[in-house]
């Protein structure tokens, strides 16, 4: 199973640099659409800036990792390629900063464009949880009243996260399992002390460990 690294929400963080603000906003991602969603956002929220330069890495379906960044009109290489740079170094994954420039006057040159980009992410990062991910399914488990709590005991024992309970004609219990757990919970569950209805995998997606 090959995990990474990221952060557990959304956090953001402004530094000022010679009269420049620079707004960084930091995303938890599982795709591109998602990241190229989120930059649409930020570019209309913040639509009177001189400049939204953007670096992304997120994880695929065969372990590799896709990367992208933007310079927006900054000179080349001092905007999105460093923050990129220290998103790999951290080992972050499923991550999107985009940082938000107001030009305040005063040019910094390349080499101060780099530090007030990459200083206003790591103002960001300071405030964010970093947890560890693998891939993994969102399943959904029904189950007769009298196997709720039985079932409860299991999933917690096997460290199967639980995301929601429906009360209804029986329970339905919406589970964020890893892949592995998952096949160990379908080989196995017949064991125990409650019966399950049915379990469903509803999507594949990335689950904290």
């Amino acid at each position: 199973m090959q995990s990474f690294k990221t952060i557990k929400e959304n956090v953001s963080a402004e530094i000022t640099e010679k009269k420049s603000r620079f707004i960084a906003n930091v995303f938890y991602v599982e795709s591109v659409e998602e990241a190229e969603e989120y930059i649409k956002q930020i570019k209309k929220k913040y639509n009177d800036a001189r400049h939204n330069c953007f670096a992304y890495a997120i994880e695929t379906k065969d372990d590799g990792i896709l990367v992208k960044y933007n310079d927006d009109g900054e000179p080349q290489g001092t905007a999105g390629s460093p923050m990129l740079k220290m998103l790999l170094e951290q080992g972050l994954s499923n991550i999107l900063v985009v940082v938000t420039r107001y030009f305040g006057g005063v040019l910094l040159g390349t080499g101060g464009l780099v530090r007030a980009y990459s200083g206003a992410l790591a103002e960001a990062l300071k405030k964010a949880e970093i947890v560890e991910k693998a891939k993994g399914y969102e399943a959904k488990i029904k189950v007769e009243y009298n196997s709720f709590e039985p079932l409860k005991y299991y999933l917690d024992k096997m460290s199967i996260k639980i995301s929601k309970v429906e009360y209804l004609e029986k329970i339905e219990i919406t589970i964020q399992v890893l892949e592995e757990l998952s096949k160990n919970f379908v080989n196995n569950y017949d064991n125990n002390n409650f019966k399950i209805e049915k379990y469903e995998i509803i999507k594949e997606k990335f689950v904290e460990i």
